[in-house]
């Protein structure tokens, strides 16, 4: 699968599921990590001031990024997020993040909201079409996952 140009060619990638849900949405493909404490508001956009992705929005998107940075606090502002409406419609990672799982199984939990996280390899992650459409579906944790990606 190629994302150059307009040699994209839909596909399915499978990788490992963190936490289950499905989801599907326009792909928002990160260049660094982000840390949802203080680099994203409450209204889903990136506010981190030296993040790449700087005033984008992650609501209702398929969030892909190599990992979570930092605060254990970032759990809890994802979990309102959730519960919001304004959260990622899924978290895609190339590293597991616990601080974010957690995330997403309190608001499973409290507000019976679930929000699909998967880990894909890094190099699937990288041919991830931003802007393309992707469905994720993560079965229970530690089991698969498939995303089902089709072109911008």
């Amino acid at each position: 699968m190629s994302t150059s140009g307009s040699d994209y060619s839909p596909g399915v990638l499978t990788g490992r599921s963190l936490h289950p849900g499905h989801a599907s949405g326009a792909v928002l493909r990160l260049d660094a990590p982000l840390s949802f404490w203080g680099g994203v508001d409450h209204d889903g956009r990136v506010v981190d001031h030296h993040h790449p992705q700087h005033g984008a929005s992650v609501t209702g998107r398929v969030l892909a990024m190599p990992s979570g940075r930092g605060s254990s606090s970032s759990a809890a502002v994802l979990a309102e997020l959730i519960r919001s409406g304004r959260a990622p419609a899924a978290l895609l990672l190339a590293a597991r993040d616990g601080i974010l799982v957690v995330g997403a199984l309190v608001a499973w939990e409290i507000y019976d909201i679930s929000m699909p996280i998967a880990e894909l390899a890094p190099d699937q992650l990288a041919e991830l079409p931003d802007g393309g459409h992707a469905a994720v579906v993560a079965g229970e944790a530690a089991g698969p996952a498939t995303v089902t990606v089709e072109g911008p």
